[in-house]
């Protein structure tokens, strides 16, 4: 009887929980400053930013995609009752390349870093 009481109490126990997943290798600032249009080509972005998440075909042209993402989770369980939330975030790189794979366009987005640990009634416009 005591082990069954003790082994409710341990089940029964509320709880909470932070974990935090990455997907790729963050895409670093410095990395990016150093493209050049006109100038940089596919094979030096692949030496700097590494492979890319995706290459998609335009014609004679191409464009690469570079991705980062970290998600923060963090929730409290309350005996049957879970409040979670997720905070999703991505770096995105898209690099674009002429007919001669010599890069013509940049486009960043880094917002990985501002992923957040939250629960779900916090406000975190604030």
């Amino acid at each position: 009887m005591k082990r069954v009481a003790l082994l409710l109490a341990v089940l029964l126990t509320p709880g909470c929980f932070l974990s935090r997943t990455y997907v790729n290798a963050p895409i670093e600032e410095a990395s990016i400053a150093q493209l050049r249009p006109g100038q940089t080509t596919a094979a030096q972005v692949v030496a700097l930013l590494g492979a890319p998440t995706e290459v998609v075909q335009l014609g004679r042209r191409s464009a690469y995609r570079y991705e980062h993402d970290q998600q923060k989770r963090a929730g409290l369980f309350l005996i049957v009752v879970v409040f979670s939330n997720n905070d999703n975030q991505a770096d995105r790189t898209w690099v674009f390349f002429d007919e001669n794979d010599v890069l013509s366009h940049v486009g960043t987005t880094l917002e990985a870093d501002t992923a957040q640990y939250a629960m779900p009634w916090s406000d975190l416009s604030e």
